[in-house]
């Protein structure tokens, strides 16, 4: 099983939300950015990295949230969701083709 790091951002009563590129693996879907785990990473380690490698952007990812298991056509993977925060929002998409901000209420929509 593929362990993933998500970024839970909140600011305002709104959460960051990333598309995936259309061309890549579930493209047009959105998520809580993030990314795979490396074997010598820890989840905040990863969540840092990620960030920066998939946003340009510098963070502090903190406390573990939520855990979650989802299985795809290619593959099972545990989704570990980590409060973070956001030291420049200064956005550079290299992996994703829309950020959003949404409201906690919508997140479902």
């Amino acid at each position: 099983m593929r362990r993933v790091s998500a970024a839970v951002v909140e600011e305002g009563g709104r959460v960051l939300i990333t598309r995936r590129n259309p061309n890549d693996s579930l493209g047009g879907y959105w998520e809580f950015p993030g990314g795979k785990l490396e074997s010598n990473e820890t989840p905040q380690q990863c969540l840092k990295r990620e960030l920066d490698e998939e946003l340009g952007v510098l963070s502090v990812p903190g406390q573990i949230l939520c855990e979650s298991v989802y299985e795809y056509d290619h593959g099972e993977f545990k989704i570990i969701g980590i409060l973070t925060e956001l030291i420049s929002v200064d956005f550079m998409l290299k992996m994703h083709d829309k950020i959003d901000w949404v409201k906690i209420s919508e997140l479902l929509n």
